[in-house]
């Protein structure tokens, strides 16, 4: 069963670190023979399902898209452990 992330289209107006102020993750979803998707996600949210989740399939839903992915690599500032960026993987 598939633990459902609600998300936004990135955007692409603010850089990654405004995003993160505002309390979002930059991440993308991308897959082979796709285009990636560049989205933000609440951060509170995310690393709390992510914490007792670490290899669950998640269903991200961006407008009236959804896709199926796993995480890929998600990135921490080493210094103070910060939550920096997300990529999920297609399944």
């Amino acid at each position: 069963m598939a633990i459902t992330i609600e998300a936004q289209k990135r955007d692409e107006a603010k850089n990654p670190r405004q995003l993160r102020c505002e309390g979002y993750l930059p991440a993308t979803i991308y897959g082979k023979g796709k285009d990636s998707v560049s989205i933000q996600i609440d951060r509170r949210n995310f690393v709390n399902t992510y914490k007792n989740n670490k290899d669950a399939i998640y269903e991200i839903v961006v407008g009236k898209d959804k896709y199926n992915a796993s995480v890929q690599n998600f990135q921490i500032e080493a210094g103070t452990q910060t939550p920096m960026n997300i990529e999920f993987k297609l399944v």
